[in-house]
């Protein structure tokens, strides 16, 4: 199969690619015997999926080893290269040939345009179609498509799956460095494993690079200072999934209290580049959700955290957000406030508007007085303490439920002794 063909020219990363099952290394969820997939691959009874997950874990080698596998005929593209007119060229291609996999690499960057000119053909069975994604396909494939499609998540390799395919390579005398019998030492193995964060290709690709300088040189060692020089920064896989995800890590562990996994977070959300005033956002909307007025000096924190990275940007930004988030995430919590407005945004939504009494209504208008707005209204300065006891609206239903929690807990001992009153 011409489009698997591969020689010393080409990457390691491409010529060290699994041809069998029995070679792939990782995946047991979904590849393990007597897993669904590894089953409908050998018994070649494959049917449309997508295969989803970050880079370097294996989705474009698992498909050349159905390419290989299968006896039906097997068109590949790559959804970056291609356009409407390759897919109805590969489709008519289908039609005529019978029994068709249809192999899309990156295809999460086909439009909707071009997404849908394959649904007919998916649909009637045409073709078996094979999609390769690095986004969340809930995201990032129409309904209509993913819906026809079996799903699969493929995860990071571990650290130990990293160093066989490592030592794989070196040891390959046919598609890997055998021959020059290079002997990397322990440290500089666990870290290329470490820094690769799962990634097969950028493993192997770290490999390559190192190699290439050593056959410049009369050595054959594979050595720490080399390691570090190949992975100088290291880089992360941060996708519009991760993206959501990571802010809703963030967020948990704010309300949950743990300032060390908020640190976290936000740290790796800042080395992704992610956008600070996002994350400032974030810090305040649970300022206010989650922590209240069980302590509203959180909010103040939040929102002069906000305007600090608005005024002197990154990277001393951080230093705010951080300290906000840690307050916030120390801090007492309650989501009455929260749970308050959405109670009454309900009751706005579903029942009965309530008319404003008359003794609330404006009276900043010639003729108020006449039709009564105002009348009895009683100003609370004039009593004791503040308050005076008197209806101020008809519905009489309940949506604040304060807390016990820090500042709340005097809200909850004030309201407790008005409304027993009422």
């Amino acid at each position: 199969m011409e489009l698997f063909k591969s020689d010393r020219t080409e990457p390691l990363a491409w010529r060290m690619q699994p041809r069998c099952l029995e070679e792939f290394i990782g995946q047991s969820h979904i590849l393990a015997n007597g897993k669904p997939l590894r089953e409908a691959i050998e018994r070649d009874a494959i049917v449309s999926l997508i295969l989803y997950g970050p880079p370097g874990t294996g989705k474009t080698a698992l498909a050349h080893i159905i390419a290989r596998k299968t006896q039906a005929g097997f068109e590949a593209m790559n959804a970056v290269t291609s356009g409407v007119a390759d897919i109805k060229e590969a489709l008519k291609k289908a039609r005529k040939t019978g029994r068709t996999i249809l192999f899309i690499d990156e295809i999460h960057r086909f439009n909707k345009l071009q997404q849908d000119a394959l649904l007919p053909d998916v649909e009637n069975g045409t073709v078996t179609l094979i999609g390769a994604s690095t986004q969340n396909p809930f995201f990032a494939i129409i309904p209509a498509l993913s819906s026809r499609s079996m799903i699969f998540q493929l995860f990071p390799l571990s650290e130990s799956e990293i160093k066989v395919l490592i030592k794989r390579a070196l040891q390959d005398r046919t598609h890997g460095f055998g021959e020059l019998e290079i002997k990397m030492e322990p440290d500089a193995l666990d870290f290329i494993a470490t820094a690769s964060e799962g990634d097969a290709r950028k493993a192997l690709n770290s490999l390559e690079m190192g190699v290439f300088i050593i056959k410049s040189t009369d050595k054959n060692i594979y050595d720490m200072s080399l390691a570090r020089e190949v992975l100088q920064k290291k880089s992360l896989y941060y996708s519009e999934d991760e993206h959501y995800d990571t802010i809703s890590a963030f967020i948990k562990s704010m309300r949950g209290g743990d300032p060390d996994a908020v640190l976290y977070w936000l740290a790796k959300m800042i080395e992704a580049g992610e956008d600070p005033l996002y994350i400032a956002r974030r810090i305040v909307i649970c300022a206010s959700e989650d922590v209240g007025n069980a302590d509203p000096r959180a909010l103040q924190l939040a929102v002069a955290a906000l305007h600090a990275v608005e005024a002197i940007g990154m990277p001393e930004g951080r230093i705010a957000l951080a300290q906000s988030a840690i307050y916030i995430t120390m801090a007492p919590k309650s989501n009455a406030s929260y749970k308050g407005i959405e109670n009454a945004l309900s009751n706005v939504r579903e029942e009965r508007l309530s008319r404003v009494p008359d003794h609330l209504k404006s009276t900043g208008y010639k003729g108020a007085s006449r039709l009564g707005s105002g009348t009895g209204y009683k100003y609370p300065h004039n009593y004791k303490d503040h308050y005076v006891d008197q209806q101020y609206y008809t519905n009489n239903k309940l949506f604040f439920f304060p807390s016990e929690s820090g500042y709340e807990k005097l809200f909850r001992k004030r309201l407790s002794k008005r409304r027993s009153k009422q």
